[in-house]
Order: structure tokens, then C-alpha cells, then sequence
């Protein structure tokens, strides 16, 4: 995917308000101020990474707006920026859910995260800076201590911010908001198709992916980032629904 091209959904963000209203509390609890679009837009796709948000639970523009101190018009720029980006799916006459990807474009998602990051891996790996090592080492030191407390909502969201620390570390800003997008989807693919009792992305082969970069070997930071997704895809289960009979609804009325 080449990075020097600006997707739609940077376009976008320059259209979206991104200004806040200073308001007073309401005694009932209301935001302080009117959040901005882009803290709208960005705690939503936090609840996503978080499994908070689940596939098919519906987006209330009234509620919103109430919740976030917002107007109606503003919740749906938000959400049109979401939909945009395969998070939301937008129902004439219905509202807004949280996307449910199908079986394809579970493995589009993958596909593309097989083509952007192993070369990223390979690229940290070429020049690593020691502060950079001491932030990726510090983010699994995050993930173990989650994972020793059982904490499963920052457990996911920790795992996904690994490889968008990455994405930081290069440097690019492109390849940082294309990659949260994927991120943010494949969270929407781990709650619909995840394996019962199998962890989708296991911290240590973080420290394998570090320990590469670390080493300056390019080659085998892309090899490990390459096994290491292949190893989150086959923790799903990625298969077709299969068709159900048709029946023959004559016969059911029949006699």
C-alpha cells in the first residue's frame, strides 16, 4: 500500500468540527463541555478496541448527543467518519450499528495487515533507536502486568496498541492512521469469529518481534511479524456459514 497516498478518510477529518463549546456541569451529571468531534470519534473507536463496543449494537444519535454534550448533526458526521472507515454501518431508517464484518472481509482485513506490517517490522529493524526498544519493551512490560491481573478489556487494547506503537516509531502518519483503522476492525473480527479459550495475540511473540529489531535482523523481524499474524488469523474461526436447506414451503401447506 503505498503510504504517500492520502486515503479519503484523512480527507475527512478536515471536515469534521473539531472545535469544543465551553459549557457549565449540569446538575445531572452532563459533560462539562461539548466534546469535540474528534474525541467523540476517537472514544468510540477506543470502546471498539476494547470490546466494548460489540458487533451489531446500535448507535443512538439522540443518546450521543446527550451523553457527549453534542448536537445530532455533529453525532452524525462522527459517525459518518466511522462508517467510513468499516466501523459502523449506517441503515436507512434504522440508525447506526457497530459493523459486523462478513467472513471476506475478515480476510481482507488480514490481507492487508499482511502487506503493511512485516515491511514496518523490517523497517524499525533497519535503525532502531534505544529509546524506541525501551518504549516497545515497556508497552509488553504493560501487557504482561494486564495479563497477570486478568484486566481483559486493557489486556485487548494493549495487545492492538503494540503495532500501532510500531506504526509510531516509523514515523509515519499515513501508515499510523491506516493501521489503527485495521486494528480497530480487527478488534470487530476477534468478538464475531474468536475460538473459545485461545489468546488472539500472544505478548511473547511481541518480545520475539522486539528482540529482532533490537538485533538490527530485518529479515527476521518481517519473518516473526509476518508468523505473528498468521498466528492471530488461525486463533479464528474464519469459515462460511453453511447454507441452510431451501424447503419447500408448498409442501408444508399442503393437504
Amino acid at each position: 500500500m503505498p503510504f504517500s497516498w492520502i486515503p479519503p478518510a484523512a480527507r475527512m477529518d478536515s471536515q469534521i468540527d473539531k472545535s469544543s463549546s465551553s459549557r457549565r456541569p449540569d446538575s445531572d451529571g452532563a459533560p462539562s463541555a461539548m466534546l469535540a468531534n474528534e474525541e467523540i470519534y476517537r472514544r468510540l473507536q477506543q470502546a471498539v478496541f476494547e470490546h466494548r463496543l460489540l458487533p451489531g449494537t446500535r448507535l443512538v444519535e439522540d443518546h450521543l448527543a446527550e451523553v457527549t454534550g453534542s448536537t445530532r448533526g455533529r453525532i452524525r458526521q462522527v459517525l459518518a467518519r466511522l462508517a467510513h472507515e468499516n466501523l459502523v454501518t449506517l441503515v436507512p431508517n434504522r440508525g447506526a450499528f457497530i459493523a459486523k464484518p462478513s467472513v471476506e472481509e475478515a480476510r481482507e482485513v488480514f490481507a492487508m495487515r499482511h502487506m503493511i506490517e512485516p515491511p514496518m517490522a523490517e523497517l524499525l529493524a533497519r535503525a532502531p533507536k534505544p529509546a524506541q526498544i525501551h518504549r516497545l519493551r515497556a508497552h509488553v512490560r504493560q501487557e504482561a502486568a494486564a495479563r497477570a491481573s486478568g484486566e481483559r478489556s486493557v489486556i485487548i487494547r494493549l495487545s492492538g496498541e503494540f503495532h500501532l506503537l510500531m506504526a509510531e516509531l516509523t514515523g509515519n502518519r499515513i501508515l499510523m492512521r491506516t493501521l489503527r483503522e485495521l486494528c480497530a476492525q480487527t478488534c470487530l473480527v476477534i468478538t464475531l469469529y474468536d475460538k473459545p479459550n485461545t489468546p488472539a495475540c500472544p505478548y511473547h511473540e511481541h518480545e520475539d518481534v522486539i528482540d529482532a529489531i533490537e538485533a538490527r535482523d530485518s529479515g527476521r523481524a518481517a519473518s516473526l511479524m509476518r508468523h505473528h499474524l498468521q498466528h492471530i488469523e488461525a486463533t479464528l474461526a474464519l469459515e462460511e456459514p453453511e447454507v441452510a436447506p431451501r424447503v419447500d414451503l408448498q409442501s408444508l401447506f399442503a393437504g
